[in-house]
């Protein structure tokens, strides 16, 4: 198997609860940053007691990197990155990797342009099994990636 399509095997398995939505409109109107704040669930059965800091150990990095491929299938070029933009393009392990740091607070992806596209999105997972999404620029489909990572059907039109 692939180590992107493994990757996105255990980001899709993650179960999450969000705890908390923020939007806030940029001063030229015209952008809208997303702030969602994340708790891991873990599990909770008669043979395993698992908690958010255990499932975030499990999962974090197949969680970042689903995140950040749906935030990368979404982002479109921005001014003078629509020379390097192919449509049929893939966010790849090596991405993940230029993207991916460990600070104080935590694992952290933070991604601005990639091969023509702007991705403007920050992930955190702490040790502690809470999370932070935040994107700028990109509208409220943050919160549509959500929504599909907790199998939730998306309105369409027909």
């Amino acid at each position: 198997m692939h180590a992107e399509r493994q990757l996105i095997h255990t980001g899709a398995l993650m179960e999450f609860r969000v705890t908390d939505t923020q939007t806030e409109l940029s001063p030229d109107k015209e952008n809208v940053s997303v702030r969602a704040d994340l708790v891991f669930i873990g599990v909770d059965d008669e043979d395993d007691d698992t908690g958010p800091a255990d499932a975030a150990e499990w999962g974090a990095f197949g969680f970042l990197f689903t995140l950040a491929t749906l935030s990368f299938q979404d982002a479109r070029p921005r001014g003078y990155s629509e020379a390097d933009f192919l449509p049929e393009d893939d966010f790849i392990v090596s991405d993940f990797f230029e993207c991916l740091s460990y600070t104080q607070t935590g694992l952290h992806l933070r991604a601005d342009y990639i091969r023509g596209r702007s991705v403007k999105t920050d992930i955190v997972v702490r040790p502690d099994g809470t999370a932070t999404l935040t994107t700028w620029g990109r509208g409220q489909t943050a919160l549509r990636w959500l929504d599909k990572l907790q199998g939730k059907k998306s309105i369409g039109l027909v």
